[in-house]
Order: structure tokens, then C-alpha cells, then sequence
């Protein structure tokens, strides 16, 4: 028998609703989050619905831990301020799961060091988007390449 897999929806652009989408893209519920979080039985599955509902945000060190049980960039998960280019990025990125059938391209014209930073990686996700159209390479390997994109150099 072969399990089917849905690809988790994103709610919205909220940090909750990210680590949410991610959990589920890792195949964890709740409660295994936070078993591997180490919460107690009481706090347990109302602590990570917190954290997904937004009603509660993570502190950084346990934003780390979250971010390293689920295998990806701190930045794919954190709150985003816009006083760096990475927040920018990873904003465009949410975009895409967010809007699906949207493509989404930004024509940079003035560069500075953080329009270059951005270039980059619009570039960069242009080739990684171009591979999935054309079949060379899954949905779950673009998927871990987003989660996982490294910015150096901020």
C-alpha cells in the first residue's frame, strides 16, 4: 500500500504559521515537536499550538532548537523585521508557498550591498525554479532548498 502525501498548506506569512507548514513538511505533529522540544505532559501541545497560532512567540534559544529539530535556516523560521536583506528574501520565498500559481519577480535596477545580496538570490531561485518546472528536481528537494538558503555576507 502506498501513502499518499499532501503538501502542507501555509495559513499565512506569520511566523507561526511557517513553523507549522514545516512541522508538517517534516511529518511531526504537535506532540512530537515538543517531545523532541523536552516539554513537560501539561505544557506540552498547548505550548507548540501557541507558537503556531501566534498567540505565543518562541524565545530565540528555543527558536534555535525549533529550527534545528526541523533541519532548517533559522531565517526560514524567525521573525522577520526587514532591516536585513535575508528578511526580504525569505519573505518572497513564503510568497511562492503562499501564492502558488503567482510568479514572483522583482527587477532590481539600484544596487547597494543589500540589492546585490538580493539579486544573488533572485538569480539563484530563478535556476532552482526552472529546474522544478522542467522536472529536474522534486518538489521536496526546492522545498529543502528554500527552508535551507544560506545568506553570506549580512
Amino acid at each position: 500500500m502506498r501513502l499518499m502525501y499532501l503538501k502542507p498548506r501555509l495559513k499565512d506569512l506569520s511566523q507561526g504559521s511557517r513553523i507549522a507548514f514545516v512541522r508538517q513538511i517534516r511529518h511531526l505533529t504537535q506532540d512530537e515537536l515538543a517531545d523532541k522540544l523536552e516539554l513537560d505532559r501539561e505544557r506540552k501541545r498547548r505550548t507548540i499550538a501557541r507558537y503556531e497560532n501566534g498567540t505565543r512567540v518562541p524565545k530565540d534559544d528555543r527558536l534555535v532548537e525549533i529550527a534545528n529539530i526541523l533541519n532548517v535556516e533559522i531565517n526560514a523560521i524567525k521573525e522577520y523585521d526587514f532591516k536585513k536583506s535575508v528578511d526580504i528574501i525569505y519573505t518572497l520565498m513564503w510568497l511562492e508557498e503562499l501564492y502558488p500559481e503567482y510568479q514572483i519577480d522583482l527587477p532590481i535596477t539600484y544596487y547597494n550591498d543589500n540589492t546585490l545580496l538580493i539579486s544573488k538570490f533572485m538569480n539563484e531561485w530563478d535556476e532552482m525554479r526552472i529546474k522544478r518546472s522542467k522536472r529536474k528536481i522534486t518538489y521536496e528537494e526546492y522545498i529543502e532548498w528554500k527552508l535551507n538558503y544560506e545568506i553570506k555576507g549580512e
